[in-house]
C-alpha cells in the first residue's frame, strides 16, 4: 500500500474514534445535514409553489383574453349580420326615390289603374326593405337641425323668426339600417 492510503486510513480511524467518543458531535452533524436537506426540500417545494402560481396566473390571463376574443368576434358577427346587405340596400335607395317621383307624376294623370299598379309595386318594395331593417328617418318642416343626423344642402333666409336654425324643406329622405344611418336626410335650413 502507498503512503497516501495509509494516511487516509488513519484519518478515517480518527474520525470514527471521535464520533464514538463524542456522540453529541455526531448528532449535531447529522441534525445539520438533515436541516440542510430539509431546507433544500422546502426551497424546492416553495419554488414549485411559485411556479404553480405563475402558471395559474398565466392560464387565467390567457383564458380572459380568449373570453374577450369570443365576445368581440360574436359582437362583430352580429353587427355584420345586421348590416350584411347594407351595400345592396344603399344601391336600391335611388330606385325607391324614383318610385316616389313616378307615383307623384302618375297621380296627375287620369290612368288610375296604372297608378294603382305602380303603387302596389312601390309598397311591396318598401315593405321588403323594411323587413331587412331599413327605417326612414322622420324629418319634418320646423324640426331642429342636427348636424349629426341631417345634411344641410343650403341655407335660406327664414320666412319667420320661429324657423331660424330649423329645417324649412326636406330635399331627400334619410334612412337607417339598424342603428346606423346609411343616408342622411338632405335638408334646407333657415338662416
Amino acid at each position: 500500500m502507498s503512503k497516501k492510503s495509509k494516511v487516509e486510513e488513519m484519518d478515517e480511524a480518527a474520525q470514527d474514534a471521535q464520533t464514538v467518543e463524542n456522540p453529541e458531535l455526531n448528532e449535531e452533524h447529522i441534525n445539520a445535514e438533515n436541516a440542510t436537506e430539509t431546507q433544500d426540500e422546502l426551497s424546492a417545494e416553495d419554488q414549485l409553489r411559485e411556479d404553480l402560481a405563475k402558471e395559474k396566473d398565466k392560464f387565467l390571463r390567457l383564458f380572459a383574453e380568449f373570453e374577450n376574443f369570443k365576445r368581440r368576434t360574436s359582437k362583430e358577427r352580429m353587427e355584420l349580420f345586421k348590416t350584411a346587405g347594407q351595400e345592396v340596400i344603399v344601391s336600391l335607395l335611388p330606385v325607391m326615390d324614383d318610385f316616389e317621383r313616378a307615383l307623384k307624376e302618375l297621380s296627375k294623370s287620369e290612368d288610375k289603374e296604372m297608378f294603382k299598379g305602380v303603387e302596389l309595386i312601390s309598397n311591396k318594395f318598401k315593405e321588403t326593405l323594411k323587413a331587412k331593417g331599413l327605417e326612414q328617418i322622420e324629418v319634418g318642416e320646423g324640426d331642429t337641425f342636427d348636424a349629426e343626423v341631417h345634411e344641410a344642402i343650403t341655407q335660406i333666409p327664414a320666412p319667420n323668426k320661429k324657423l331660424k336654425g330649423k329645417i324649412i324643406d326636406v330635399i331627400e329622405k334619410g334612412f337607417k339600417l339598424g342603428d346606423r344611418i346609411i343616408r342622411h336626410p338632405k335638408v334646407v335650413v333657415g338662416n
